[in-house]
Protein backbone atom coordinates (compact mmCIF):
# COMPACT_ATOMS: atom_id res chain seq x y z
CA UNK A 1 0.00 0.00 0.00
CA UNK A 2 1.32 3.57 -0.83
CA UNK A 3 2.72 5.58 1.56
CA UNK A 4 -0.20 8.27 0.93
CA UNK A 5 -2.81 6.05 1.05
CA UNK A 6 -1.56 5.54 5.05
CA UNK A 7 -1.53 9.00 5.53
CA UNK A 8 -4.89 10.00 4.32
CA UNK A 9 -7.21 10.79 6.68
CA UNK A 10 -10.28 8.86 4.88
CA UNK A 11 -8.88 5.71 5.56
CA UNK A 12 -8.00 6.19 9.09
CA UNK A 13 -10.98 7.94 9.69
CA UNK A 14 -12.54 4.18 8.75
CA UNK A 15 -10.35 2.14 10.48
CA UNK A 16 -11.49 4.38 13.41
CA UNK A 17 -15.36 3.96 13.50
CA UNK A 18 -14.62 -0.27 12.82
CA UNK A 19 -11.86 -0.37 15.59
CA UNK A 20 -14.05 1.78 18.32
CA UNK A 21 -14.82 -1.81 20.33
CA UNK A 22 -11.69 -3.38 19.35
CA UNK A 23 -9.35 -4.72 22.12
CA UNK A 24 -6.68 -2.57 22.85
CA UNK A 25 -3.81 -5.17 22.65
CA UNK A 26 -5.21 -5.51 18.85
CA UNK A 27 -5.49 -1.98 18.02
CA UNK A 28 -1.08 -1.94 19.43
CA UNK A 29 -0.50 -4.90 17.18
CA UNK A 30 -2.15 -2.88 13.92
CA UNK A 31 0.20 -0.20 14.25
CA UNK A 32 2.44 -2.33 14.34
CA UNK A 33 1.71 -4.05 11.27
CA UNK A 34 0.36 -0.66 9.35
CA UNK A 35 4.37 0.28 9.92
CA UNK A 36 6.18 -3.31 9.83
CA UNK A 37 3.77 -5.99 8.62
CA UNK A 38 3.83 -7.90 5.10
CA UNK A 39 0.84 -8.20 2.30
CA UNK A 40 -0.49 -10.66 4.40
CA UNK A 41 -0.65 -8.96 7.89
CA UNK A 42 -1.80 -6.12 6.47
CA UNK A 43 -4.93 -7.15 4.68
CA UNK A 44 -5.51 -9.69 8.13
CA UNK A 45 -5.62 -6.45 9.91
CA UNK A 46 -7.57 -4.50 7.60
CA UNK A 47 -4.96 -2.09 7.16
CA UNK A 48 -5.41 -2.24 2.91
CA UNK A 49 -7.04 0.40 0.91
CA UNK A 50 -10.33 -1.31 -0.52
CA UNK A 51 -10.52 -3.80 2.77
CA UNK A 52 -13.08 -6.47 1.11
CA UNK A 53 -11.48 -6.10 -2.39
CA UNK A 54 -7.91 -7.08 -0.66
CA UNK A 55 -9.38 -9.63 1.29
CA UNK A 56 -11.25 -11.12 -2.00
CA UNK A 57 -8.91 -10.57 -4.09
CA UNK A 58 -5.98 -12.41 -2.08
CA UNK A 59 -8.78 -15.37 -0.27
CA UNK A 60 -9.64 -15.76 -4.22
CA UNK A 61 -5.62 -16.35 -5.67
CA UNK A 62 -4.91 -18.89 -2.45
CA UNK A 63 -8.13 -21.01 -3.27
CA UNK A 64 -7.19 -20.88 -6.57
CA UNK A 65 -3.29 -21.65 -6.22
CA UNK A 66 -4.57 -24.60 -4.05
CA UNK A 67 -6.13 -25.81 -7.21
CA UNK A 68 -3.17 -25.43 -9.53
CA UNK A 69 -5.20 -22.72 -11.09
CA UNK A 70 -3.23 -20.37 -12.58
CA UNK A 71 -5.15 -17.27 -14.23
CA UNK A 72 -8.19 -15.91 -12.64
CA UNK A 73 -10.57 -12.84 -13.19
CA UNK A 74 -11.14 -9.81 -10.56
CA UNK A 75 -14.24 -7.78 -11.49
CA UNK A 76 -16.05 -5.06 -10.43
CA UNK A 77 -18.90 -3.98 -11.91
CA UNK A 78 -20.29 -0.28 -11.40
CA UNK A 79 -16.98 1.77 -11.92
CA UNK A 80 -18.17 4.97 -11.69
CA UNK A 81 -15.27 7.67 -11.26
CA UNK A 82 -13.03 4.57 -11.37
CA UNK A 83 -11.40 4.87 -7.56
CA UNK A 84 -12.44 1.18 -6.59
CA UNK A 85 -11.02 -0.10 -10.02
CA UNK A 86 -7.69 1.45 -9.26
CA UNK A 87 -7.33 0.32 -6.26
CA UNK A 88 -8.22 -3.14 -7.39
CA UNK A 89 -5.70 -3.23 -9.93
CA UNK A 90 -2.91 -2.16 -7.42
CA UNK A 91 -4.26 -4.60 -5.02
CA UNK A 92 -4.25 -7.43 -7.71
CA UNK A 93 -0.55 -6.87 -8.59
CA UNK A 94 0.67 -6.71 -4.78
CA UNK A 95 -1.25 -10.31 -4.48
CA UNK A 96 -0.46 -11.71 -7.75
CA UNK A 97 3.51 -11.24 -6.83
CA UNK A 98 2.48 -12.78 -3.43
CA UNK A 99 0.40 -15.66 -4.49
CA UNK A 100 1.84 -16.79 -8.24
CA UNK A 101 -1.25 -16.07 -9.79
CA UNK A 102 -1.62 -14.33 -13.04
CA UNK A 103 -4.91 -11.70 -11.99
CA UNK A 104 -6.96 -10.20 -14.79
CA UNK A 105 -9.05 -7.04 -13.45
CA UNK A 106 -11.95 -5.79 -15.58
CA UNK A 107 -14.48 -3.03 -15.06
CA UNK A 108 -18.21 -2.80 -16.17
CA UNK A 109 -19.77 0.26 -16.27
CA UNK A 110 -22.81 1.54 -18.24
CA UNK A 111 -20.57 5.38 -18.83
CA UNK A 112 -23.76 6.96 -18.40
CA UNK A 113 -24.11 6.38 -14.48
CA UNK A 114 -27.12 5.14 -13.38
CA UNK A 115 -30.09 4.23 -16.22
CA UNK A 116 -33.77 5.12 -15.12
CA UNK A 117 -35.41 3.31 -12.24
CA UNK A 118 -37.60 0.25 -13.72
CA UNK A 119 -40.42 0.70 -10.42
CA UNK A 120 -40.13 0.06 -6.57
CA UNK A 121 -37.86 -2.43 -6.79
CA UNK A 122 -34.79 -0.01 -7.92
CA UNK A 123 -34.90 2.03 -4.21
CA UNK A 124 -35.97 5.22 -6.51
CA UNK A 125 -36.43 6.98 -3.19
CA UNK A 126 -32.08 6.37 -2.95
CA UNK A 127 -31.05 6.19 -6.05
CA UNK A 128 -31.64 8.60 -9.60
CA UNK A 129 -30.93 8.08 -13.41
CA UNK A 130 -27.48 9.69 -13.84
CA UNK A 131 -25.84 8.75 -10.45
CA UNK A 132 -22.33 7.94 -10.39
CA UNK A 133 -21.45 8.50 -13.66
CA UNK A 134 -17.75 9.31 -14.81
CA UNK A 135 -16.93 12.75 -14.83
CA UNK A 136 -14.68 12.26 -17.83
CA UNK A 137 -14.73 8.76 -19.05
CA UNK A 138 -11.96 9.18 -21.77
CA UNK A 139 -9.16 10.47 -19.10
CA UNK A 140 -10.91 6.92 -16.47
CA UNK A 141 -10.02 5.05 -19.56
CA UNK A 142 -6.61 6.37 -19.65
CA UNK A 143 -5.56 6.09 -16.45
CA UNK A 144 -6.25 2.14 -16.04
CA UNK A 145 -2.89 0.30 -16.03
CA UNK A 146 -2.67 -1.61 -19.02
CA UNK A 147 -3.42 -4.96 -17.05
CA UNK A 148 -7.09 -3.45 -16.01
CA UNK A 149 -10.08 -3.51 -18.69
CA UNK A 150 -12.74 -2.01 -18.81
CA UNK A 151 -16.04 -2.75 -20.65
CA UNK A 152 -18.62 0.08 -21.66
CA UNK A 153 -22.10 -0.42 -22.34
CA UNK A 154 -24.94 -2.71 -21.76
CA UNK A 155 -23.74 -5.06 -18.87
CA UNK A 156 -25.54 -8.32 -20.49
CA UNK A 157 -23.93 -7.73 -23.98
CA UNK A 158 -20.85 -7.22 -22.32
CA UNK A 159 -20.55 -9.92 -20.08
CA UNK A 160 -21.82 -12.44 -23.03
CA UNK A 161 -18.99 -10.91 -25.05
CA UNK A 162 -16.55 -10.84 -21.58
CA UNK A 163 -17.85 -14.68 -21.52
CA UNK A 164 -16.52 -15.44 -25.20
CA UNK A 165 -13.20 -14.13 -25.37
CA UNK A 166 -11.64 -15.19 -21.30
CA UNK A 167 -10.06 -18.50 -20.74
CA UNK A 168 -9.43 -17.95 -17.24
CA UNK A 169 -11.22 -18.44 -13.85
CA UNK A 170 -13.70 -16.16 -11.60
CA UNK A 171 -12.26 -15.28 -8.99
CA UNK A 172 -13.88 -12.48 -6.78
CA UNK A 173 -16.47 -10.47 -8.04
CA UNK A 174 -17.80 -6.82 -6.32
CA UNK A 175 -21.47 -5.45 -7.43
CA UNK A 176 -21.68 -1.91 -6.63
CA UNK A 177 -24.12 -1.38 -8.99
CA UNK A 178 -27.33 0.00 -6.32
CA UNK A 179 -30.60 -1.32 -8.69
CA UNK A 180 -32.06 -4.59 -8.31
CA UNK A 181 -31.91 -4.86 -12.04
CA UNK A 182 -28.81 -3.82 -13.00
CA UNK A 183 -27.62 -6.24 -10.26
CA UNK A 184 -29.58 -9.11 -11.63
CA UNK A 185 -27.92 -8.51 -14.55
CA UNK A 186 -24.51 -8.36 -13.33
CA UNK A 187 -25.60 -11.87 -11.56
CA UNK A 188 -25.70 -13.20 -15.29
CA UNK A 189 -22.41 -13.29 -15.17
CA UNK A 190 -22.24 -16.16 -12.03
CA UNK A 191 -25.54 -18.31 -13.73
CA UNK A 192 -23.46 -18.68 -17.31
CA UNK A 193 -22.51 -21.72 -17.79
CA UNK A 194 -19.55 -20.56 -20.11
CA UNK A 195 -18.49 -18.58 -16.52
CA UNK A 196 -15.56 -21.21 -15.14
CA UNK A 197 -15.43 -20.89 -11.39
CA UNK A 198 -13.61 -21.70 -8.48
CA UNK A 199 -16.01 -24.11 -6.13
CA UNK A 200 -16.25 -21.16 -3.84
CA UNK A 201 -15.30 -17.83 -4.41
CA UNK A 202 -15.39 -14.47 -2.61
CA UNK A 203 -18.31 -11.54 -3.90
CA UNK A 204 -18.93 -8.43 -2.66
CA UNK A 205 -22.09 -6.29 -2.41
CA UNK A 206 -21.57 -2.31 -1.67
CA UNK A 207 -25.45 -2.05 -1.19
CA UNK A 208 -27.22 -4.40 1.18
CA UNK A 209 -27.13 -2.47 4.46
CA UNK A 210 -29.01 0.67 4.09
CA UNK A 211 -31.98 1.63 5.99
CA UNK A 212 -34.29 1.08 3.46
CA UNK A 213 -32.46 -2.15 1.68
CA UNK A 214 -34.56 -5.23 2.05
CA UNK A 215 -35.14 -8.66 0.56
CA UNK A 216 -37.96 -7.59 -1.71
CA UNK A 217 -35.68 -4.91 -3.50
CA UNK A 218 -31.87 -3.72 -4.75
CA UNK A 219 -29.54 -6.07 -4.59
CA UNK A 220 -30.75 -8.25 -2.03
CA UNK A 221 -33.29 -9.60 -4.30
CA UNK A 222 -31.53 -10.28 -7.34
CA UNK A 223 -29.55 -12.49 -4.59
CA UNK A 224 -32.91 -14.22 -3.72
CA UNK A 225 -33.82 -14.80 -7.23
CA UNK A 226 -30.21 -15.68 -8.45
CA UNK A 227 -30.44 -18.78 -5.90
CA UNK A 228 -34.21 -19.77 -6.67
CA UNK A 229 -33.18 -20.09 -10.18
CA UNK A 230 -29.79 -21.75 -9.74
CA UNK A 231 -30.04 -24.99 -8.26
CA UNK A 232 -26.09 -25.53 -7.88
CA UNK A 233 -25.04 -21.96 -7.91
CA UNK A 234 -25.78 -20.23 -4.64
CA UNK A 235 -25.12 -17.09 -2.88
CA UNK A 236 -24.62 -16.96 0.86
CA UNK A 237 -23.36 -14.92 3.48
CA UNK A 238 -19.78 -15.88 4.30
CA UNK A 239 -20.84 -16.99 7.37
CA UNK A 240 -17.45 -18.15 8.50
CA UNK A 241 -15.97 -14.75 8.12
CA UNK A 242 -16.33 -12.67 11.16
CA UNK A 243 -14.92 -15.68 13.43
CA UNK A 244 -11.36 -15.41 11.43
CA UNK A 245 -11.48 -12.01 10.94
CA UNK A 246 -9.20 -10.04 13.77
CA UNK A 247 -11.13 -7.26 13.27
CA UNK A 248 -14.01 -8.29 14.09
CA UNK A 249 -16.52 -5.63 13.97
CA UNK A 250 -15.42 -4.37 10.31
CA UNK A 251 -18.10 -2.74 9.03
CA UNK A 252 -17.68 -4.79 5.41
CA UNK A 253 -17.89 -8.08 7.09
CA UNK A 254 -21.53 -8.19 6.43
CA UNK A 255 -21.46 -7.37 2.76
CA UNK A 256 -19.57 -10.76 1.70
CA UNK A 257 -21.44 -13.39 -0.30
CA UNK A 258 -19.46 -16.90 -1.21
CA UNK A 259 -20.79 -18.25 -4.22
CA UNK A 260 -20.77 -22.18 -4.14
CA UNK A 261 -20.71 -23.96 -7.26
CA UNK A 262 -22.27 -26.86 -6.00
CA UNK A 263 -21.57 -29.35 -8.95
CA UNK A 264 -17.95 -28.13 -9.19
CA UNK A 265 -15.54 -30.80 -9.91
CA UNK A 266 -13.32 -30.05 -6.64
CA UNK A 267 -16.89 -31.09 -4.99
CA UNK A 268 -17.46 -34.44 -6.57
CA UNK A 269 -17.94 -37.72 -4.41
CA UNK A 270 -14.94 -38.88 -6.87
CA UNK A 271 -12.10 -36.15 -6.36
CA UNK A 272 -12.43 -36.78 -2.79
CA UNK A 273 -11.91 -40.04 -1.47
CA UNK A 274 -9.23 -39.94 1.15
CA UNK A 275 -6.97 -42.56 1.30
CA UNK A 276 -7.75 -44.24 4.32
CA UNK A 277 -10.40 -43.47 6.47
CA UNK A 278 -9.86 -41.34 9.28
CA UNK A 279 -10.04 -41.99 13.11
CA UNK A 280 -10.18 -39.75 15.78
Amino acid sequence: MRLSKLSSPQFWLGHLADGLNAPLHLLAAGALVAALGNLRARIAFDLFERRPYAFGILTAADGAARLGVRRIAVIEFGVASGAGLRSMSRIAHAVSKQTGVMIDVIGFDTGKGMPPAIDYRDHPEQYFEGDFAAPDLAALLKSLPASTQLLVGDTRQNIARFLSEYDGTLGFVSVDVDYYSSAKDCLGLLSSRQARCLPWMPVFFDDVLLESHNPWCGELLAISEFNEANPLRKLAPYTSLRNSRIMKNASWIPQMYALHVLDHQARSVESNKPPKPRTM
